[in-house]
């Protein structure tokens, strides 16, 4: 069956096409949730309260992104949701005082370090540069749809992104000087 014909059948309360469409799509936003809730049990549950959502709002669905993203945006923002009504801090942020910042991209990480190294270090980042940075680095939003979706500005986004980078730069040299494979760069 053609997805768009499932869609379509899911717009028409069709069970049987809702639960081809679930299971097309459950494993991928599970996913998607658990980089965000940290819980198994938090991310199913984020993940289906955005499945039921969607299937809520279906008829919203105009087609001009995949139903894939269109789907991951609603999940991300079920789990920011959830994340926020458990009363996690948020840190106001004066933006006025930030200012546009220039990305760095040194990005060169010794072969001791691994995947789940980084995805570690990610996830004991604080809060508010967390969610934008796994937004942009790992999910692939630009700061636009970052500022969209955490409803702040492109600014605000920009700024948390980069200070983000910074502070999971810094856990990266942590690891690899306590690995003691740390890169000796010598400087002129």
């Amino acid at each position: 069956m053609l997805q768009h014909q499932l869609i379509e059948d899911c717009k028409n309360n069709s069970r049987k096409a809702q639960l081809k469409l679930y299971n097309k799509y459950c494993e991928g936003m599970y996913y998607v949730a658990l980089r965000f809730m940290n819980d198994t049990q938090e991310a199913e549950d984020a993940m289906q309260e955005a499945f039921i959502k969607a299937f809520a709002k279906l008829h919203q669905f105009t087609g001009e992104v995949t139903f894939g993203a269109w789907l991951k945006r609603i999940v991300i923002n079920k789990c920011l949701d959830k994340l926020k009504a458990k009363k996690l801090e948020q840190v106001a942020m004066n933006e006025q005082v930030l200012g546009i910042v220039d990305e760095e991209e040194d990005w060169n990480v010794n072969d001791g370090i691994t995947v789940e190294d980084i995805k570690r270090a990610i996830s004991e980042l604080p809060e508010k540069y967390r969610y934008p940075l796994m937004l942009f680095l790992v999910e692939g939003y630009d700061h636009e749809e970052i500022s969209e979706i955490l409803n702040i500005s492109q600014v605000a986004s920009r700024t948390l992104v980069h200070r983000g980078k910074k502070k999971l730069q810094e856990k990266i040299r942590n690891l690899e000087a306590d690995s003691g494979e740390m890169n000796r760069k010598t400087t002129l």
